[in-house]
């Protein structure tokens, strides 16, 4: 049976089914979806059932992500913990503009902090390494902000092994967040070092956006329990490996209750099996 729980950087403890707040924006992940009413609902109904892991960014929306957590969730429940990202800069829905600048990483943390409403964020995650700024300069900027109180844990998001090799030469490093799901499993190298080093990793994409919903060994072994695709997908992260902390988004209740329930799914080592053939 897999373990429910994950303590983040050896002292942050979430359910390791938590929720993501991309789908609470528009095509593109650019300005609003729906009505925000709707959107605090979800949110709340989430926490409610038992979820302290929100995973949003600065550049959700841009800014909307954010808002809307802030809406629903402040004051925060004791025990929810807020990851957010910076590091990217968005000028229409699709577009994304890396900015790994120490003066603008700052700016990008502080800036969420107003719209989180928070004085410190628990998880804050660089979004996508610059390639024109030296790492050190980059992680040194969020150094300095965990120095200063505005930051408790860091992680990293679309790394290599190797980067996140050289990343902890720098400083310590409680997360990661790449794609990784059943049918993409490119990032094995990097699960394996978390593994051993006791890294959260945030598996972006874990339904595959879409795609796990027509893989005929998900739907036979998701009908054999009663279950989803989606459900049975989500449930093989939680057995794949202790680290795995996915965060699926939705901006719907029904689909919100559906993704909670894949923690109840237990998979046989015969399953499992197969799946990991997939």
């Amino acid at each position: 049976m897999p373990s429910e729980s994950f303590t983040i950087g050896g002292e942050l403890p979430v359910h390791r089914l938590g929720y993501g707040t991309a789908q609470l924006t528009g095509p593109g992940y650019w300005g609003p979806r729906g009505d925000p009413d709707d959107a605090v609902a979800v949110l709340r109904r989430a926490v409610d059932r038992g979820v302290t892991l929100i995973d949003t960014a600065d550049n959700y929306g841009p800014s909307i992500a954010e808002e809307l957590v802030a809406e629903a969730l402040h004051p925060y429940p004791a025990g929810v913990l807020v990851a957010t990202k910076g590091g990217v800069v968005r000028t229409g829905p699709d577009a994304w503009h890396i900015d790994g600048r120490p003066e603008r990483l700052r700016a990008m943390c502080e800036a969420s902090l107003r719209r989180l409403r928070r004085d410190t964020i628990d998880l804050y995650q660089l979004h996508r390494l610059d390639p024109r700024v030296p790492m050190a300069e980059q992680l040194g900027a969020l150094d300095e902000l965990r120095t200063e109180g505005k930051i408790r844990q860091l992680g990293l998001d679309s790394v290599t092994a190797e980067e996140l090799l050289a990343a902890r030469e720098l400083t310590s490093i409680a997360s990661v967040q790449n794609r990784y799901h059943l049918l993409d499993r490119a990032s094995e190298p990097l699960l394996e070092l978390c593994e051993a080093h006791g890294i959260a990793f945030l598996p972006w994409f874990p339904l595959g956006n879409g795609e796990l919903a027509a893989d005929p060994v998900c739907a036979e072994i998701a009908a054999a329990h009663g279950a989803t695709s989606a459900q049975v997908a989500l449930a093989w992260l939680l057995h794949r490996s202790p680290v795995l902390c996915p965060t699926p988004g939705t901006g719907s209740l029904v689909h919100l209750e559906e993704n909670l329930a894949a923690g109840t799914v237990r998979l046989s080592g015969a399953e499992l099996s197969r799946l990991d053939r997939r």
